[in-house]
């Protein structure tokens, strides 16, 4: 955007959280399930792992193995050469709608109200453990995929994608979030989603002036062509 516009704030930023490693930790999420306006890079940068504690190591295996993991990031593990740092779980733009139909049943199973300026995914209010992801690809046909962040790693999330995280350890995290091309489209609607949400909730504020970022984004693009006809066409 030009200087004369107030920017969005981007980041980089910072993510600090504690470790859950005992077994009923498994059940809860560091950061619960949402989906950003944006897309992302996330670095893990620190991984604390405690020292002679072989319980632990033990625990984040079942929590890894638990997750939905594949082989070779358990083989990974195994190896014990790379520190894991956090478990993700990461869904496809194009099943939000399932997903949130399966967690406004779930809540009316319960016996949560569902008010209509609100919603599951975007009041980050639940965490996907092992039995809630059986159930969404057993009734909805969705599955996600099951990523574990060792240290040095980065997880690229999609703008519109629902995701989840688990940290394994205590760990530290960059993420710098940005606009591209290919999913510009899932930041417009979802910024013309959350203007459904109630006036109060955090993503209500159109943050990232997507609308201006498109404009700008095409007049440049423009000009450029422009100048470059203007220049070929001279003798």
């Amino acid at each position: 955007l030009p200087n004369y516009f107030v920017r969005p704030d981007l980041g980089p930023k910072m993510y600090n959280a504690y470790g859950l490693i005992t077994p009923e930790d498994r059940k809860y999420g560091t950061t619960n399930l949402h989906l950003d306006v944006s897309d992302a890079a996330n670095v893990m940068v620190y991984v604390g792992i405690p020292k002679g504690q072989c319980e632990q190591e033990e625990e984040v295996l079942r929590t890894i193995q638990d997750g939905d993991s594949d082989e070779l990031t358990i083989k990974r593990f195994i190896e014990g050469k790379e520190k894991p740092g956090a478990l993700w779980h990461i869904y496809a733009a194009k099943d939000t709608e399932k997903i949130r139909e399966f967690l406004k049943k779930v809540s009316e199973e319960q016996g949560q109200d569902n008010p209509a300026d609100h919603d599951p995914i975007h009041d980050q209010s639940w965490y996907l453990d092992r039995s809630l992801r059986k159930r969404l690809y057993q009734e909805y046909g969705v599955q996600g995929w099951a990523i574990v962040q060792f240290l040095g790693d980065v997880v690229f999330i999609p703008a519109g994608a629902p995701h989840q995280v688990h940290n394994l350890y205590s760990c530290i995290k960059v993420a710098e979030d940005f606009v591209s091309p290919e999913h510009v489209k899932h930041c417009f609607w979802l910024t013309q989603e959350f203007r459904y949400l109630s006036q109060t909730h955090t993503n209500h504020e159109d943050k990232l002036q997507v609308k201006n970022v498109i404009y700008h984004a095409v007049k440049d693009a423009v000009a450029m062509l422009k100048a470059s006809e203007s220049s070929l066409g001279k003798p």
